[in-house]
């Protein structure tokens, strides 16, 4: 077994707790709380509070979060579910009737009712020890007295500024200081935002001393309170989005006052070497990632690693893998009653779609029939639009619809991430998204955006994931956790929108197959399929496209050309942002490893 091949850092290792994210001042919040004798879901929330203040454009207050976590005293994963539903009004009658095929990237169209807030009280309530103050008061000093932008954000901003001056003057008034670009490493505050947390505070401690009535009273204060009352009125305005025509929103504070986070079982597999993993069900991608490795299992003779590099028969098959995976969450995943999860997760399944995989790469789109049921492509999809990139809708090119991994691999950013471990044996993985600053224009009153997961709807009512009213879209977010042997030992994830369950393979095989430690693992090249449609607008896709990190060598990259993989080189280091945290149910120890790319993922402990 390799042990260490290469790494940018150590892996971390010890017994006290362990807190991974994408960006290291919420992992030092996660730790001072852990240090202050919280918990894990404390440190969660505290983590998660301040990820939307420093990576503004990659989540924020009105985006979602979806988490996958097991307790000391309950080793049986569950989901959070912080992602909000698709407004009352949200039909696919009334986008088609402003003109419209697909939901728009930007703008207030595509909010869903935001979700983050109720989701990480939901957690700090039932599963945290922490006051909602205790754990609030990191994001809120940030807000309120600055922290340092990270590059991304710079670029970002600079990528909108045309767009914020010309039609979000809100947006420019807030991320605009002193009407230039801020530059990076540049301190810059969110005052606003600060308040609005202080005010939902106040609200929370006026109904008294009780920690649980007061994360009640918040929740209340955001869902049917000022929050609500504020997003009501500014989602009345019409404003530009990827259309290129201003349209008004169709949330409401009502719809915000009818929908709450949930918890509910996750989604199990068991795999080989006792591993069982734990995600997210079908109204997320999550069920891909299981679904590619049942698909290897039975390559599992031809899967393997020469010093921390996979071969290129891992690569080929792993990315053919992906390939049919994904085409059956475009034909089957959504939030609906007649998804065939048992059926698409079942071995038998797996055997036949894996008879589909040669030594060639394929260039078709194969969503499978399992039970026998005739696979329902959206129109969109089924006519070949956005293959190749071609016969996209028109737009402004003035917005970032997902702020993801480009065609070439160039990382724009998107989602962020964060894991804990602690002391007793708590574990959880969350992946919070949405809300970014380049979504829609900043509501003045209170800091922050609305998010737009609702593009990931099909306009299309025969789609299992068509808009529909009270419906979660089918989004990419997908935290992962897994057991051995019964026993919650890792959690894991990483941002990038649809590629997030590929480079989590990747970080699997590497530590499962390649036997690298959880650094080593997240260090190791990686690679990602886009031949599939993307999720979010304009929905384009590249059949045959594969986008590798140079590391995996000259000499591979060739042979997978060879095998008919239009290969596209992204560079030595840019694929993927993953974190990783991980328990021994026997020894107590605990580990942690988290994503170099990018300079500022990092993982803390003791």
């Amino acid at each position: 077994m390799v042990w260490v091949v290469f790494t940018t850092r150590p892996e971390l290792v010890g017994t006290h707790g362990m807190v991974a994210s994408t960006h290291w001042l919420a992992s030092a919040a996660g730790m001072a709380v852990l240090e202050d004798d919280g918990n894990a879901f404390d440190a969660a929330v505290a983590a998660g509070f301040v990820l939307q203040v420093v990576e503004p454009h990659l989540n924020g207050p009105g985006g979602e979060v979806p988490a996958v976590f097991t307790t000391a005293d309950d080793p049986r994963p569950r989901v959070l579910c912080g992602q909000g539903v698709a407004p009352a009004a949200a039909t696919a009658a009334h986008y088609r009737d402003l003109g419209l095929d697909l939901v728009p990237g930007t703008g207030l169209l595509a909010a869903t009712v935001p979700g983050a807030w109720d989701g990480w009280l939901l957690l700090l309530r039932d599963h945290g020890t922490k006051r909602l103050r205790d754990v609030l008061r990191y994001a809120i000093g940030y807000a309120r007295n600055g922290f340092p932008l990270v590059p991304r954000v710079h670029d970002t901003i600079a990528t909108v500024e045309r767009m914020f001056r010309e039609h979000w003057h809100s947006s420019a008034e807030l991320w605009l200081p002193g009407g230039r670009v801020p530059l990076a490493g540049a301190r810059f505050a969110n005052p606003v935002l600060a308040d609005t947390w202080e005010r939902l505070l106040a609200e929370a401690e006026a109904a008294g001393a009780d920690r649980d009535a007061q994360i009640e009273a918040a929740r209340r204060a955001w869902a049917e309170g000022f929050v609500a009352e504020e997003v009501d009125r500014f989602a009345r305005t019409a404003v530009r989005d990827d259309s290129g025509r201003d349209h008004a929103g169709v949330l409401t504070g009502a719809d915000m006052a009818a929908w709450r986070a949930s918890v509910e079982d996750a989604l199990t597999v068991d795999l080989p070497g006792g591993w069982t993993l734990a995600k997210c069900g079908a109204w997320s991608q999550g069920p891909v990632l299981a679904q590619q490795l049942l698909l290897l299992e039975g390559f599992a003779d031809r899967l393997s690693y020469v010093d921390g590099v996979p071969t290129v028969e891992t690569v080929h098959l792993a990315a053919e893998c992906a390939k049919l995976a994904f085409a059956d969450r475009e034909a089957w995943y959504g939030d609906s009653d007649d998804v065939p999860l048992a059926d698409l997760l079942s071995r038998d399944y797996a055997a036949q779609r894996r008879a589909l995989v040669d030594g060639t790469a394929s260039l078709e789109l194969r969503p499978g029939s399992p039970g026998g049921r005739t696979p329902r492509l959206p129109a969109f999809v089924a006519e070949g639009v956005g293959a190749g990139g071609a016969d996209m809708p028109m737009g402004t090119a003035m917005g970032i619809g997902e702020p993801t991994v480009g065609r070439t691999g160039t990382t724009r950013g998107d989602t962020v991430h964060v894991d804990v471990v602690d002391r007793w044996g708590n574990l959880i993985s969350a992946t919070p998204s949405g809300g970014w600053l380049q979504s829609s224009p900043t509501i003045p009153a209170l800091g922050f955006c609305l998010g737009t997961r609702a593009q990931m709807f099909w306009l299309d009512e025969d789609s299992p994931n068509a808009l529909a009213p009270g419906r979660r879209p089918r989004i990419t977010l997908t935290p992962s956790l897994a057991l051995r042997d019964g026993e919650p030992t890792l959690a894991f994830g990483t941002p990038g929108g649809d590629q997030q369950d590929q480079w989590q393979l990747c970080f699997w095989l590497a530590h499962v197959v390649g036997g690298l430690d959880l650094q080593a693992a997240i260090d190791a090249p990686a690679w990602h399929s886009t031949a599939f449609p993307s999720s979010f607008y304009p929905r384009s896709w590249y059949p045959g496209q594969l986008v590798v990190e140079s590391r995996l060598g000259a000499d591979l990259v060739a042979e997978l050309r060879d095998r008919g993989h239009d290969v596209v080189d992204a560079g030595p280091w840019s694929l993927g942002r993953l974190s990783a945290v991980s328990r021994d149910p026997v020894s107590g120890l605990l580990r942690a490893g988290a994503n170099a790319r990018g300079m500022q993922g990092y993982a803390v402990g003791r």
